[in-house]
């Protein structure tokens, strides 16, 4: 028996509490069961079909090959580094389609609403189009239709004779760091700590003074100047390696895959599309009143759209982003439409072929793209904490 709020014995199973946490002990109970059942019976399907569990797998040769690589890998090398090529090739996409995305995103729709007729419309085209058409439509469309087009290495778009793009994909110059060019990495370090605390110092100074540094131009030369004077004084340790047709390919140089071109374009303009409306969206949401205000002080168009429009757009901006950004990381999966060596096709894929572990490659991939998950959402979240406008 348990008492009313207004002192009368009622039975306790008409008590709302009560009931609540009884149903909720049944539900995890059933939870709990159905995940015993689950592991039991895997478990006993594994071992009737002599499939041993575990993690002993990735200390085991691999022997095949990966066409990209961040690191080191040979045939000779085991799952376990794999697992790392793999995820190394899905941060690199991921990374490079973040950024040319968020550029392509705020320019286009910045542009969606600016007053020049031709401009806006071709803004308001892009977000129509490539925002409609299924993402692994526009991979296919860019490795097969593009750049599966182009002609064979000894018919190579060049660019200065250095450059040369063709149907295996695009060669570059390879830099090859001499003795004495460690200084420089180094050096850029230094000058981004710098830009960092020169641009800290110059908005105290611009809230206790009211007066501005160009802090632009200033950051600009220190993260720029500082390696490249450092790079200069250590006596230029860098030569390249120039890329050379010998035979039937190029010899020297650094390829990158058409797969990964292919899918970085896709990804970056397909998500740009998202990020173009979220700005708009963003832009449009700040007071008309903020504008007008700026326009009375006389305030360059340029200045009102960084200082003003901008800042109190981001408030609205960066939440949506950055469920663009998880998107884009978790699209990245879809390379195995065309090959492109990321940790779904080389270790989901190859990896579990060959070894069979199922559970445990599958588990890690969805750990993997977790974790990425989870970090990128904090990274934003701190971010857009350490924006956000503080009212008073």
């Amino acid at each position: 028996m348990s008492r009313s709020p207004s002192g009368d014995r009622v039975a306790l199973w008409r008590n709302p509490t009560f009931r609540a946490y009884v149903l909720q002990g049944v539900l995890l109970a059933a939870l709990a069961a159905l995940i015993g059942f689950i592991v039991t019976n895997t478990m006993a399907n594994l071992e009737a079909r002599g499939i041993s569990t575990g993690f002993g797998f990735l200390d085991e040769r691999a022997g095949f090959s990966i066409p990209q690589t961040l690191i080191e890998y040979s045939g000779d090398s085991t799952y376990g580094r794999t697992f790392i090529v793999g995820l190394l090739n899905t941060l690199l996409v991921s990374a490079l389609g973040i950024v040319v995305a968020t550029i392509i995103g705020f320019a286009v729709g910045i542009a969606r609403l600016s007053p020049n007729w031709l401009l806006a419309r071709l803004a308001g085209a892009y977000v129509e189009i490539f925002r409609n058409i299924p993402l692994l439509v526009q991979i296919l469309f860019w490795y097969f239709a593009v750049l599966q087009a182009l002609p064979s290495p000894r018919q190579s778009l060049s660019l200065l004779e250095i450059v040369f793009i063709n149907v295996r994909g695009l060669v570059i110059p390879d830099p090859q760091p001499l003795s004495g060019f460690a200084a420089t990495p180094w050096a850029l370090l230094v000058g981004i700590i710098a830009a960092t605390t020169l641009g800290i110092y110059a908005k105290r100074r611009q809230v206790r003074t009211g007066k501005a540094l160009p802090i632009y131009w200033l950051g600009a030369g220190l993260i720029i100047g500082t390696p490249l004077l450092v790079f200069l004084l250590t006596g230029a340790p860098l030569e390249w390696s120039i890329p050379e047709l010998t035979g039937f390919n190029f010899s020297g140089g650094v390829r990158v895959l058409p797969e990964l071109v292919a899918l970085w374009l896709a990804l970056s303009i397909y998500t740009a599309s998202f990020i173009a409306e979220i700005v708009r969206s963003g832009i449009q949401s700040v007071p008309e009143g903020q504008v007008e205000a700026a326009n009375a002080l006389s305030l360059p168009g340029g200045i009102t759209l960084r200082k003003v429009v901008i800042p109190q757009a981001m408030r609205v901006i960066v939440p949506q982003l950055t469920s663009q950004y998880l998107n884009l990381i978790k699209n990245s999966s879809l390379a195995t439409a065309i090959g492109y060596p990321d940790l779904v096709a080389v270790f989901s894929g190859t990896t579990l072929n060959q070894t069979g572990q199922a559970i445990e490659i599958v588990a890690m991939t969805m750990a993997v793209y977790l974790v990425i998950s989870l970090l990128v959402s904090a990274l934003m979240n701190v971010y857009n904490a350490r924006t956000l406008l503080k009212e008073r």
